[in-house]
């Protein structure tokens, strides 16, 4: 049996018909998606941590704790996806997923991307995802 389980960085309330938060660090809360032999088995919502701009390994250690294997993310900086990467996480591009289902339907039929460098952002507080040089994510 394979299994996976899946972060998605979610607008409250979370769960699957929750949309997706655009930064993964930032976001309020994450919708966990466990994925069996291609189904989605369960779900389970968890607050996200305070997040401190410079902190950003403390949410990649918080899903890696969590025993996370996935994350579908619309935007990161360089260091959590450096950081996702050292704690054996794979990251994936949300590609503008609407919702948790959508990201999730796409994360099982394999049409997601892989996050690479081209779609992080600088990250800061001041950081808007409203305008370009974002990644435009």
């Amino acid at each position: 049996m394979s299994s996976t389980l899946v972060a998605v960085p979610s607008a409250a309330p979370g769960g699957l018909e929750a949309g997706v938060d655009a930064h993964f660090g930032h976001c309020q809360m994450y919708t966990l998606i466990s994925v069996e032999n291609g189904s989605i088995a369960n779900v389970e919502i968890i607050p996200n941590i305070p997040h401190e701009q410079g902190g950003c390994m403390a949410p990649v250690n918080y899903l890696a704790g969590h025993k996370v294997q996935a994350i579908i993310s619309g935007g990161m900086g360089m260091r959590p996806l450096m950081g996702f990467n050292q704690v054996g996480i794979e990251v994936l591009h949300g590609n503008g997923a609407a919702s948790v289902q959508d990201a999730v339907s796409a994360f099982i039929a394999g049409t997601l991307p892989h996050f690479s460098q081209e779609f992080t952002c600088g990250g800061g507080a001041d950081h808007s995802h409203d305008t370009e040089g974002c990644g435009s994510h």
